[in-house]
């Protein structure tokens, strides 16, 4: 079965913007490393400067896979994954004093979101899609 036509279009736009903004979120763990691992090591997560680069790479190649089509469901499983851990250990709203909870419960509506719709990407990934790059990865 293949995506096609109009749903094709839908799919590659959806796609696009989708993908480059993660891929854009993941090129900004990298232009602010510094300031993202002070964050992240005030959190508790241990490493933070590497868990900062690893998963800003970890976002640009999920967020590029989904663009081109390559391996999208090992993309978009692997971004739902880094997604809602992320949502449930950086953005614990539940956790915070009452006046950082609502920046917090943003983020973390905003990570479970995206991760849902990595998780529908993925799933339509191992259909046939029109307009994607078949180099016959996964």
């Amino acid at each position: 079965m293949s995506v096609t036509g109009t749903a094709a279009i839908g799919l590659l736009v959806g796609r696009v913007v989708f993908g480059a903004t993660l891929a854009f979120m993941g090129l900004n763990h990298f232009m602010q490393r510094e300031e993202m691992a002070g964050y992240a090591e005030f959190k508790g997560l241990p490493a933070p400067t590497l868990s900062v680069i690893a998963s800003g790479a970890l976002l640009i190649a999920g967020g590029l896979s989904l663009i081109t089509g390559v391996a999208p469901v090992v993309g978009g499983l692997g971004l739902a994954g880094f997604l809602l851990v992320a949502a449930v250990t950086m953005h614990n709203f539940w956790a915070v004093p009452e006046e950082d909870q609502q920046d917090e419960m943003t983020a973390f509506l905003k990570n479970i979101v995206m991760a849902g719709g990595a998780i529908a990407v993925a799933s339509v990934g191992t259909l046939s899609w029109e307009y994607a790059l078949d180099i016959g990865l996964f």
